[in-house]
């Protein structure tokens, strides 16, 4: 039985903005992106557990009663190594394949997940992914075994943050599929991560404006919304990378 496991790597540590996953999208509520996140991927029935794959030292102690409080699974691992963090995840949950999405990146584009899930296991793909939205709103599905291998083939270079990269530089020795998707959601020059202080306020503005949606914001409601508000787009277009990662 094929089962699905949602691993989220946390750590504290960043020089731009720190403690990224536990900053406010709500202050006044105390919605932190990471509950906003696990409060979505909950909405997700084809993910079968959510386990945090948290960054080892003290300052990543918050995460581990984190977990304790919301009733969530977690592993403990190298901070450089991320993939190995998700690979522990996996099983951690007892899970088959990954579901990935990044922890700075509160808006995910949670609408296509169940298809994905179905054409993974439906075509055999080691990864089932999309491109070309916002920076931020991409997922990835993984099988164990393609995160295993890449882990146990790659270098120091794969074995890092960087958890796609063997696959992307040996992409076939694995059976990757891109999802397509609407036009009018390629939209490459929004950005919707937290990095700094400026992306931190454009998310705050998008939440508050949509929150009444939450935790299931619609991607194109959100384009729709950051073309209203060109003010909030030029705070971010420095740190714009306009990028195809698949």
């Amino acid at each position: 039985m094929r089962r699905l496991i949602a691993a989220l790597a946390c750590r504290n540590e960043g020089s731009r903005l720190y403690g990224k996953p536990l900053q406010n999208l709500d202050v006044k509520l105390g919605v932190t992106i990471l509950d906003h996140m696990v409060d979505l991927i909950r909405t997700i029935p084809v993910i079968e557990k959510i386990v945090l794959g948290i960054s080892e030292g003290s300052a990543n102690v918050p995460f581990i009663e984190y977990a304790s409080k919301k009733g969530i699974a977690h592993i403990v691992g190298s901070e450089k190594d991320v993939l190995q963090r998700l690979i522990q995840c996996g099983k951690e949950g007892g899970g088959t394949d990954i579901f990935r999405a990044t922890t700075e990146s509160p808006f995910f584009y949670f609408e296509r997940v169940e298809e994905a899930w179905r054409k993974h296991l439906d075509n055999g793909n080691d990864v089932t992914t999309i491109d070309g939205l916002p920076e931020g709103c991409h997922f990835e599905v993984y099988t164990l075994k393609a995160l295993e291998d890449s882990h146990k083939y790659g270098d120091e270079r794969h074995r890092s943050e960087y958890c796609s990269l063997y696959i992307c530089e040996h992409r076939n020795d694995f059976r990757v599929e891109v999802l397509p998707i609407p036009p009018e959601l390629k939209r490459l020059d929004l950005r919707l991560t937290v990095d700094n202080p400026e992306d931190l306020v454009l998310c705050r503005q998008v939440y508050s404006h949509l929150k009444h949606k939450a935790p299931r914001l619609p991607v194109s409601e959100i384009i729709e919304f950051l073309d209203s508000r060109p003010d909030l787009k030029k705070l971010v277009e420095p740190y714009v990378v306009a990028k195809i990662i698949w």
